[in-house]
């Protein structure tokens, strides 16, 4: 009896099932059609980003080697464009060719390009920090206070690597103002922080004793 029962009723799901699909089959196979489109979506997308990724690669790759053989008539325009194109690799390699050959001389356009890196390269938390640094670095020469502060800043308040690196170039814009106090609280700073590398934390040490001691 009780295994009749049991054949009774699984004929009954299979029957509930085989009516559900078919009372829902429209709706089945636009949800299948809508994850094959996702699926064909993604993958034309990866095949893309791959095949212009090697677009970016020939033309920075043929760029320099038009400049370095002599033909200076490209490079900025191709390397603004590979910039302005926002790829994680090769908008900040034409950017520093640019910067590390005095290819780009306006700090306007020089901090604007900082902040497609910074800001809209989708960098990994650490070397956008380091990105940072260097535009603090840039502008450490001319900004005023403020300015070098507020580029600073988002390392300064962080646990980053580059924090003692930001505490540092703080400390030296301080001094090179002569304003003694305010450098010596970020060395101060600095060597105070834990777990960071003993050579900058060194210098630090070393920078209040020869220039701070009374």
């Amino acid at each position: 009896m009780d295994q009749e029962v049991e054949i009774i009723s699984s004929a009954t799901r299979k029957e509930k099932i085989k009516n559900f699909i078919i009372n829902k089959k429209n709706t089945i196979i636009a949800v299948a059609v809508f994850i094959l489109l996702i699926i064909f979506s993604f993958l034309f997308y990866q095949e893309h980003e791959k095949g212009h990724r090697e677009w970016l690669a020939n033309k920075y790759n043929a760029t320099i080697i038009e400049f370095e053989a002599g033909d200076k008539s490209k490079i900025l325009s191709s390397m603004k464009e590979i910039i302005e194109d926002k790829d994680k690799t090769y908008s900040p390699l034409a950017f520093y060719y640019l910067l590390d050959n005095d290819l780009i001389t306006s700090k306007e356009e020089i901090n604007k390009f900082f902040d497609i890196l910074i800001n809209e390269l989708g960098l990994d938390s650490e070397t956008k920090n380091l990105t940072i640094f260097k535009k603090g670095l840039f502008n450490s020469e001319f900004a005023s206070e403020n300015e070098l502060l507020n580029i600073l800043n988002p390392i300064i308040k962080s646990e980053s690597i580059w924090k003692p690196h930001a505490l540092y170039l703080m400390a030296e814009y301080y001094f090179a103002k002569k304003q003694k106090q305010k450098s010596k609280e970020f060395l101060e700073q600095l060597v105070n922080l834990e777990d960071i590398s003993t050579k900058i934390k060194l210098e630090a040490q070393k920078r209040l004793l020869s220039d701070f001691s009374e």
